[in-house]
């Protein structure tokens, strides 16, 4: 094997080796176990950096090992999976920053550790699988990789949800096994392709593509958490902030949004879906969640289940995007999958820093703590706004291309969507807002775990929300610049749709 062929498994293999040799160590190893997360971390954004490099022009890096005649584990890199590769890496090592600090004084390290290095080997390897049996093998990878993580703190609410959410995918992924096994009993080996590879077949089949194309949808709507798929979501928000930031932003509900995009424009093709009668249930299915989540989020006062609510409805944007034909939608779903991800990370970060630093985790609570926590807030507030739509934060970018995709596609339907959404968003993030800057701070604190001499938290929870709110206005403000995730998607789309 050349390094073109070798490139794609050392990524996934960059944070999987780390994460073995971290379920070794003693709980008392705290440097070697930073120094293992970090190394590994690093290695993977220098590695994905070289692979945006070559796709962007044209280079071609896969990794193909057979199993027997027709069934090939596949990795490969296009423009979609480098995208969701990139997201993953690099958030996973602002991630790992802030998971040192804040289970700095925890049990079970080890075993958090080298879970979490494992999660983020399946995220990676869901981005660069090449085919759909690949796809498959590193989606299931992932739910059993991340279950460990969600019930890591042991407590009976733990334990609870993390049952909750092993059923639900679990589910969701024999649902999405016998999709994919139909599918390549009809057609055959099921590699990724630009514009998908199923149109050629003869309209006798045509009937089981369709039924099909639901089981994937199903198994994939619940890791995207697709109303009524989503039952798990809230549940697992028992889980520390680093696991809600991961399962939010990087790994699973992301994992099932990124499939989404890849049956719908590389399995399908979606002009063949659209011809199928495919994409308006799917169109259907992402107003309903959408609306949903924004309107179960505004009766939430925990804080942790309100963002979770609001990620329901915020992912629901990327299958929206895949659901309406044309290449403007796509750009604005596809470049939702990293705004939606840097903006809610962010998000969880700052929850995690209220709980950990003043045992603040319901938004009752949160009067005044602008003022305890004035960057923690800021940082609050960039990714609030940004969900909400206001330039030139991320968020807006998406919903402006969404919305000028539906008028593209003469579906204007879902500029009444986009809007009612974005007004919901504002009736659950713009109160937070309120009382965390405006309203007076109580005069005592539920709990203050600040060391003397420390200003706001130390610096591993204060660096990385400020690192991913900077994220999102830099993303919208150099939309236009070579290599942001706009373009990035505007390259995707390209070479879905043809010049």
């Amino acid at each position: 094997m050349n390094l073109d062929q070798l490139l794609p498994a050392v990524i996934v293999l960059s944070s999987f080796l780390p994460g073995v040799f971290i379920f070794l160590l003693k709980e008392e190893s705290h440097l070697l176990r930073g120094v293992l997360n970090m190394t590994g971390a690093i290695v993977k954004v220098l590695l994905v950096g070289v692979m945006i490099w070559g796709v962007f022009h044209g280079h071609v890096y896969e990794t193909r090992l057979t199993l027997a005649p027709g069934l090939d584990l596949v990795l490969h890199a296009d423009a979609l999976a480098v995208l969701f590769a990139t997201l993953s890496s690099v958030l996973w090592l602002v991630t790992t920053i802030y998971a040192i600090g804040y289970l700095e004084h925890s049990p079970n390290r080890s075993r958090f550790f080298g879970f979490f290095s494992l999660c983020v080997s399946a995220t990676v390897g869901v981005a660069l699988a090449g085919n759909l049996l690949t796809f498959v093998v590193f989606y299931e990878v992932l739910t059993l990789a991340t279950y460990p993580l969600v019930a890591h703190r042991g407590t009976p609410d733990a334990t609870r949800g993390g049952k909750i959410y092993l059923a639900y995918t679990m589910g969701g992924g024999a649902l999405l096994l016998v999709g994919a096994v139909w599918l390549q009993a009809l057609s055959g080996p099921s590699d990724f392709v630009h514009g998908g590879f199923l149109s050629g077949l003869h309209p006798d089949v045509w009937g089981q593509l369709v039924a099909i194309f639901f089981f994937l949808l199903a198994g994939l709507g619940v890791k995207a958490a697709l109303v009524p798929l989503h039952g798990w979501l809230p549940q697992s928000m028992v889980a520390p902030a680093p696991v809600s930031a991961l399962l939010h932003a990087v790994a699973v509900v992301k994992a099932g949004a990124f499939g989404i995009v890849r049956v719908v424009y590389d399995v399908y093709g979606v002009g063949f879906a659209d011809a199928l009668g495919l994409l308006t249930p799917l169109g259907i299915l992402a107003t309903i969640t959408i609306l949903y989540g924004s309107g179960m989020a505004l009766t939430q006062d925990g804080l942790k289940k309100r963002l979770a609510y609001s990620t329901v409805s915020q992912v629901s944007y990327i299958a929206l995007g895949a659901s309406i034909l044309g290449p403007i939608a796509t750009i604005g779903g596809v470049v939702h999958l990293v705004h939606q991800g840097i903006m809610k990370i962010t998000l969880f970060f700052c929850a995690g820093n209220y709980a950990e630093t003043l045992g603040v985790h319901k938004v009752s609570q949160m009067d005044g703590v602008g003022r305890r926590m004035p960057w923690t807030t800021l940082a609050f507030s960039v990714g609030a706004l940004g969900m909400i739509g206001i330039p030139p934060i991320a968020g807006f970018v998406s919903k402006w291309y969404l919305a000028m995709g539906a008028v593209e596609a003469d579906a204007y339907w879902v500029l009444l969507i986009l809007a009612l959404s974005s007004l919901l968003n504002a009736g659950y993030f713009l109160p937070i807002l309120y009382r965390a800057w405006f309203r007076p701070p109580p005069k005592r604190w539920p709990e203050e775990h600040i060391p003397a001499g420390r200003f706001e938290t130390m610096g591993a929870l204060l660096w990385p929300p400020l690192i991913t709110a900077a994220f999102c206005l830099v993303a919208g403000l150099f939309a236009a610049a070579p290599f942001s995730p706009l373009e990035w998607a505007t390259l995707i789309a390209r070479r879905e749709y043809g010049p």
